[in-house]
């Protein structure tokens, strides 16, 4: 019998369209090959996009591959309280803050955003996970408000940017790009301050890097980030994904006071 788990354990599900996710708890081990991955094929629509992240599941395939969807064991989450911000970042923010060339906006392009990314080098890969199906996925998915991306202007032009998936007050990240130095982090702590100003507890990082690592992030059970975002989910989102630049003071309490926003 415990060969016959085994074994089943190891054949990967394929997924018919709109066909329902096995639970996380199938999903390979660490000691596998591929450490995470849950289920192949399913499709990219929006509702099923939005059911898997509130299963703490995400698609990543590379070109050529069926769709692959992950929920990784350890995750790595942010809790946005947590967020290190370092002198050097914390004197950049200032000149950033304080520059009336400089400005933080969501959404005003993320579909310029979610394709710097998938241009983006990335250290050891040679290609990009963020094929056009998935640059097609996530455009439909922002339309549906459930995609946004975080930008770093300066100059009147986009110099860095981020996006991340929202369902209810649950918060994903994806990926980033920068053009200038310490422009992404510039967009990372904007979104820490949005979180924070809306009440928004973590953001989640899905596998471990150094980089988010000094910035506060750590890993935790999947089964403690599930039952948090089965939680987040369920919980009405923000009104409005709109930067203020009173935000900062989320992070660099300032003399003036801010209320806080959509507070739950």
């Amino acid at each position: 019998m415990s060969h016959h788990r085994h074994r089943r354990r190891n054949s990967l599900p394929v997924l018919l369209p709109g066909q329902a996710f096995p639970s996380v708890d199938q999903a390979m081990g660490p000691a596998s090959p591929a450490p995470g991955l849950l289920a192949a094929g399913g499709c990219l629509d929006v509702p099923t996009l939005t059911a898997a992240y509130a299963q703490t599941i995400f698609p990543w395939f590379n070109a050529g591959e069926p769709i692959l969807w992950w929920s990784p064991d350890p995750r790595m989450v942010l809790a946005v309280q947590d967020f290190r911000l370092h002198r050097s970042l914390r004197k950049r923010l200032r000149r950033f803050q304080n520059d009336p060339a400089c400005a933080i906006r969501i959404d005003s392009d993320f579909e310029r955003v979610i394709r710097a990314c998938s241009e983006a080098p990335r250290s050891g890969q040679s290609g990009t996970w963020i094929g056009q199906d998935m640059i097609a996925a996530y455009l439909d998915l922002h339309a549906a408000g459930h995609a946004h991306s975080v930008e770093t202007w300066a100059g009147g032009q986009l110099v860095a940017g981020l996006y991340c998936v929202s369902v209810g007050r649950a918060v994903f990240g994806e990926s980033m790009f920068t053009r200038v130095a310490d422009g992404s982090k510039i967009a990372i702590a904007a979104l820490v301050a949005f979180c924070r100003a809306h009440g928004l507890p973590l953001i989640d990082c899905q596998q471990r890097t150094p980089h988010l690592a000094s910035l506060g992030a750590r890993e935790i059970p999947r089964q403690q980030f599930l039952d948090q975002v089965t939680a987040l989910s369920a919980q009405p989102a923000p009104a409005s994904w709109q930067f203020q630049p009173v935000y900062w003071n989320a992070l660099m309490p300032s003399p003036l006071s801010y209320a806080q926003v959509d507070a739950p």
